[in-house]
């Protein structure tokens, strides 16, 4: 049987022989025997370089406080699905999955900084005149800001200005750092020269930040805070398939469980009568010509 390829595929990421496997030409062994950590191998494997011992310290710092947020659409979602039995990969899969625009680490923040930042260098304008130009396009046009705001800590997200601090513990501080803090002062002064409650940066605001001073692009932070939180999805996954019960709805847990039919409320239309089939045409056109579906339609 001829083995070759018909059409051969490149990587620039790794290849493995009986011996070894090499991540971006180290021999991932070796890379361990010398006590690099999982951590340094993102960096290698993100970046294609072996980071400083700051830069390392500052990936573990943000890892570490966006692994675990409790019930969040993440932790939620794998939940749900380990309630069905499925194997325990697929909880976690669908839980990875719930890390969209609104939840987890999107990198949409992160391509709005490098938006405004080209632009401040294009238009010959400093990084606090272009965050101010920033914000205003955003509250003129009625934009959320990305990285701004959290929806279960109203005053403040607890992780996020730790993580700006920790980065300039580190002496990590940079452009991106910059530009994130000129924002937050702008965003804080328009909402309160409007009247508005005060709203503070999130953890996809700081960290996003914090990882694009260390050189890894949007979806690559992306990527990492989908593993990080993909650690914990695994534990609630898991200790709903250990101690929960199979389709989490029992009336004999202690508590209101996530499906039980206590917990809906029914807002649709009265019970009605299903028409019989000779009966149809007249009834469905009747409902058509008055209208009252469209309150209904999605």
């Amino acid at each position: 049987m001829d083995r070759k390829p018909l059409v051969r595929r490149k990587t620039a990421i790794s290849y493995k022989t009986e011996e070894k496997t090499v991540m971006r030409g180290y021999n991932l062994s070796d890379l361990a025997e010398e006590g690099y950590s999982f951590g340094d191998a993102l960096f290698v494997l993100f970046q294609n370089r072996i980071p400083t011992e700051e830069e390392e310290k500052m990936l573990k710092y943000e890892m570490g406080v966006f692994m675990e947020h409790s019930m969040s659409p993440s932790a939620v979602g794998a939940i749900g699905v380990s309630a069905g039995r499925p194997n325990l990969p697929c909880a976690v899969a669908s839980a990875v999955m719930t890390f969209g625009g609104v939840h987890g680490p999107g990198a949409a923040h992160g391509y709005m900084l490098n938006k405004y930042l080209k632009r401040a260098k294009e238009e010959g304008k400093s990084v606090d005149e272009m965050a101010k130009t920033l914000v205003d396009e955003y509250f003129d046009a009625g934009k959320p800001v990305m990285g701004m705001g959290q929806p279960q800590h109203i005053d403040s997200d607890p992780r996020a200005e730790p993580i700006h601090l920790k980065q300039e513990e580190l002496e990590l501080e940079g452009v991106y750092l910059e530009f994130q803090r000129a924002l937050e002062k702008y965003f804080h002064a328009w909402r309160k020269a409007e009247g508005r409650s005060y709203v503070g940066v999130n953890v996809v605001g700081s960290g996003n930040t914090a990882l694009m001073e260390i050189g890894f692009s949007p979806n690559a932070g992306w990527c990492i805070g989908s593993v990080a939180r993909g650690f914990s999805c695994a534990a609630h996954a898991l200790y709903n398939m250990k101690k929960g019960r199979a389709w989490g709805a029992s009336r004999n847990e202690p508590m209101v469980q996530m499906i039980d039919l206590s917990m809906i409320k029914y807002i649709g239309p009265e019970d009605r009568i299903v028409p019989k089939q000779t009966e149809r045409q007249a009834y469905a056109k009747k409902q058509k010509k008055d209208g009252a579906y469209k309150k209904w339609v999605i």
